[in-house]
C-alpha cells in the first residue's frame, strides 16, 4: 500500500514559516486513526497539535524531538492499509 507523507501544515498568516517538534504521540509501528493527534509542535507564540490526515500505520519519524521543521517538511510517512 502507498506511503502518505505527513507534513508541517501552514501555520497561518502571521505565524513563523517553521516550528520545533517537542513529541509523536506515536511511535514506529503503532496504528493511527485520522485526525487523532499525531505530534506536539512548538512556536514562539504557540503549541499546537498536528492531526494525522489518513489511518494506518505510523511506518517512518523523519524528525527528532527538539528538530525545527519548515512548513511543508516532512514529519513522518504513514503506510495505509
Amino acid at each position: 500500500m502507498p506511503d502518505i507523507e505527513i507534513t508541517l501544515p501552514p501555520l497561518g498568516d502571521d505565524a513563523p514559516n517553521e516550528a520545533k517538534l517537542s513529541f509523536f504521540y506515536f511511535e514506529e509501528g503503532d496504528a493511527v486513526k485520522k485526525d487523532d493527534d499525531f505530534c506536539e509542535m512548538v512556536t514562539d507564540k504557540a503549541v499546537f497539535n498536528v492531526p494525522a490526515p489518513v489511518s494506518g500505520t505510523l511506518k517512518k519519524i523523519c524528525v527528532e524531538e527538539d528538530e525545527t521543521v519548515s512548513v511543508g517538511g516532512l514529519l513522518a510517512l504513514i503506510e495505509i492499509l
